[in-house]
Parts: structure tokens; sequence; C-alpha cells
């Protein structure tokens, strides 16, 4: 399967605004809510995701070609490439952290219960692409460091560690586009009923 860099919708939160207009309703005596200064830090968090997007927009064909540089034993191209992808990801892992971090501050702040579950989803998504591209980070670092296509066992064992991640890199990125999915869906159903909700006023 051709690997394509994920659409925008899975690395930024696009709808946070939907979310973070909609207020609490928390009573007058309880806890102050905290669901405008949450969406600040998801402001924060989108620069460090749009970064990553940035970096494996430039770099999208880098899988590709490391499948081709195998298939024609280039020991050379494969390590070339592979350093190339390993510090690609090291970079793209720094923003994914901080990312992830500025998810986790607002989701210890008092929200409304449907941003802390849009919260919840994004930070799924973006930690099972952090998932993904370790994998993926991993195999170009087997690569680079052991392949030989003059050792037939050695060339074998490590192109099926790289088969092997890649199937592990597809499947979480699946598993991210659903959590992305619902974390969109929930934002257009809060944006419909704040909307429904305001034309019945």
């Amino acid at each position: 399967m051709k690997y394509t860099v994920p659409k925008i919708p899975i690395f930024i939160l696009l709808t946070v605004f939907i979310l973070v207009s909609c207020q609490s309703s928390t009573g007058l005596l309880g806890p102050g809510d905290e669901t405008r200064e949450a969406g600040e830090l998801i402001k924060s968090a989108n620069i460090d995701l749009r970064a990553i997007k940035v970096l494996f927009n430039k770099h999208a064909n880098k899988r590709e070609e490391l499948k081709t540089a195998i298939a024609a034993d280039d020991a050379d191209a494969v390590r070339k490439l592979s350093d190339e992808v390993v510090d690609i990801i090291n970079e793209g892992q720094g923003h994914g952290t901080s990312a992830l971090e500025k998810i986790d501050k607002a989701r210890e702040m008092n929200v409304n219960e449907d941003y802390a579950e849009y919260l919840r989803l994004k930070w799924e998504a973006l930690n099972s692409q952090r998932e993904a591209f370790e994998q993926h980070r991993q195999a170009a670092r087997k690569l680079r460091d052991n392949f030989d296509p003059k050792n037939a066992r050695k060339k074998d064992e490590v192109k099926a560690d790289f088969d092997s991640r890649s199937e592990n890199f597809q499947r979480l990125m699946e598993k991210a586009r659903d959590f992305s999915s619902q974390a969109n869906e929930l934002a257009k159903e809060v944006h419909f009923r704040s909307r429904t909700e305001a034309g019945a006023q």
C-alpha cells in the first residue's frame, strides 16, 4: 500500500473553536469554566501540528524511495534514505510530544463535557500517529544499521522487520484516522446543536 501523508483533520484540531464557544452548564457556585483557556492551549498545539505536517509533506515519498532502494539492493541509497527518515521523524516526534503535552494540560482543566470528549479523541488520534511513526523510525534505523545485500540471511531479516513494521504503521494510522473522524463528527454535532438552540431563542 502506498504511503500517504495524513490529511489535515488528523493532525490539526480544526474545529476547536466550535467547542470552545459552548459554555459549561456549571452553576454559579461551581468551579469556573476553563474551556476558553483550554482552547488557547490547543491553538498553541496547532502550531506544533502544522510543523509536523510541513515536515511530512516535504518528505512524503521517502517510504516509497526506501522500498525501491531495498528491491534494487542499493545499500548506499538504503542507508542514506533511512538516515533521512530517522532525522525527519525525530524532528516530528519533538513537535508531536509538545502537542500532546498541551492537549494533556487542556484535558486537566475544567471544560465542558463535549470539549473534554473532543480533546480525548484528538489525543488518541495524535498518540496513535506518534506510535505509527515510531514504527517507521525503528524500521528505518534497522535498515540503516543492518541492511546488507551480500548477506542473504541478514537482508531477509531486515526486510521482514521493515514489512512487519510497515503493516503496524498502516494499522496505527487507520486507528488514528478513526479517532480523528469521531472527533470531527462530534464537532459537527455540537455545531449543529448550537445553531439549532440559537435559532430556537
